[in-house]
């Protein structure tokens, strides 16, 4: 079954939070959304991160409710990819989150990420405060004008409403697929360069 968390209030903790959380754990934890192409990869990246307890994949970004994997990628629901990072601010801020954002994604590529292409692979900050909208421009604005880059970045900074857990069979796609092929031609490479330019960020088992 598809999870909807809807909220527009701030950081609110999920209203169904993974099983392996105990309530007193899910109240610690905080929650930020990202859509950066396909899905199976950027939860893979947040996964690694030290701090983040859990990266879910699913959907957001459009108005149908409870969309299929088969009609997002159909590109008609307005929905994309997206991610739900559950994370403890102890350990992690939401800026780092930001910065794990950009700095694993081609920051440039309109609608899409390597050869995903399509409203559905678009680059979405999903901000659910005040202070997560000035972070999130902040940064953005940050690579802007570092030079880098000779095009706009892509990423729409949006307020976050609602967000649909994908099926099962996408969750911890990476790690139960490994020899798939897109995983190792595209994922891999993309979760390993994010790796080489954020090393301190990492789960002491990733470093």
């Amino acid at each position: 079954t598809l999870l909807m968390v809807a909220s527009c209030s701030a950081r609110e903790t999920p209203e169904v939070t993974p099983q392996s959380f105990t309530a007193e754990q899910a109240a610690k934890l905080d929650t930020a959304y990202f859509a950066s192409g396909c899905f199976w990869c950027v939860e893979e990246v947040y996964q690694r991160v030290e701090g983040v307890e859990e990266a879910v994949s699913g959907y957001s970004g459009g108005m149908k409710p409870d969309p299929s994997y088969e009609e997002v990628a159909s590109g008609q629901t307005d929905h994309a990819e997206s991610v739900m990072v559950l994370y403890n601010p102890e350990k992690v801020s939401y800026r780092q989150l930001v910065q794990v954002y950009f700095n694993s994604q081609h920051p440039t590529q309109m609608n899409g990420q390597g050869p995903d292409t399509g409203p559905q692979y678009r680059s979405i900050i999903f901000y659910q405060t005040p202070e997560e909208q000035q972070i999130a421009e902040e940064e953005k604005q940050k690579l802007a004008d570092s030079g880098k880059y000779d095009r706009p970045i892509a990423a729409e900074i949006t307020q976050f409403t609602v967000f649909y857990k994908a099926e099962d069979y996408h969750q911890e796609y990476f790690t139960k697929h490994p020899n798939n092929p897109y995983i190792r031609g595209e994922s891999k490479p993309r979760v390993e360069r994010f790796m080489k330019a954020m090393p301190d960020i990492l789960k002491e088992k990733y470093q």
